[in-house]
């Protein structure tokens, strides 16, 4: 696919796409994740307007007294078992993909997040190559450090690891783009699924204009994925909000999926809930 030149046109005056600057308290988040034709990682694989639409209905169901803001989070970097060319264990979308969600997702004022599995890489050199669409004012970043492995490590067969450090990092990052371009609010989710792939994560401070949150990914039956959230949000930091994510395939083999009350139920109160 060919990259194209310019992005479409963002929302007016800079703002969120469905108004304002600022993301909470007024917005509850409900998304889907996906990667084009690939249906095992989320729903957003394909038919893209037919699951806004789902995804619509969805949000709704969260409102919770907010105003339900759809997110589509696109896996931009995806990690591979495969050495690659590079030797970096991970896969690049080109410009032309992301372009194809994010005009798809100003069609119905939703957000999107660029979501990152970098394999070998170092995540800060991956996020930087994706400025030209995080300078975007509807535009958020997800990281996915379960699959940031080391020198002789392999995606999938050991758990990645990051740092709180390098949250803040990425964060601090975020907050200069935010700044310089007169932004709003930014969006910055990093997802863990047990205590091990996040270490010290107290280094992770506020920045201004960055919202970032920690979606709780944990698989399986309702009672373990209980265990799991309280066992990660018990001592969030100040500066990170709470997020949760549900499985179609991989909860549901253990009993049924959890519904937008049960989810809602939650302390804290997920202001992300995130569905793949």
């Amino acid at each position: 696919m060919r990259a194209t030149a310019t992005p479409p046109p963002p929302p007016a005056d800079g703002e969120l796409p469905r108004g304002g600057r600022v993301i909470f308290p007024k917005y509850q988040l409900v998304g889907y994740v996906g990667l084009p034709g690939s249906p095992a990682l989320g729903p957003l694989d394909k038919d893209l307007d037919a699951k806004a639409a789902k995804l619509e209905k969805l949000a709704a169901a969260y409102a919770g007294g907010r105003t339900p803001q759809p997110v589509m989070e696109l896996i931009a970097v995806v990690a591979r078992g495969s050495r690659g060319k590079d030797g970096l264990y991970r896969g690049r979308l080109d410009d032309s993909a992301i372009e194809q969600y994010l005009t798809v997702a100003r069609k119905h004022k939703m957000l999107l997040l660029l979501d990152i599995q970098p394999g070998r890489a170092k995540i800060l050199p991956e996020v930087k190559r994706l400025e030209r669409w995080l300078k975007e004012p509807d535009v958020g970043l997800a990281f996915d450090p379960e699959w940031a492995v080391g020198p002789g490590q392999v995606p999938g067969r050991v758990f990645g690891h990051t740092t709180g450090a390098e949250l803040d990092s990425i964060a601090a990052y975020l907050s200069g783009l935010v700044t310089a371009n007169d932004l709003p609010e930014k969006v910055f989710v990093f997802h863990q699924l047990s205590a091990r792939i996040v270490s010290n994560e107290k280094a992770l401070k506020p920045h201004p204009g960055v919202v970032t949150i920690k979606s709780v990914d944990g698989i399986g039956a309702r009672e373990v994925k209980l265990k799991t959230w309280a066992k990660l949000t018990t001592s969030l930091p100040p500066a990170v909000h709470a997020g949760f994510k549900l499985f179609y395939t991989e909860d549901t083999r253990h009993g049924p999926l959890m519904t937008p009350p049960q989810v809602l139920a939650l302390k804290p109160r997920p202001e992300l809930v995130i569905y793949e």
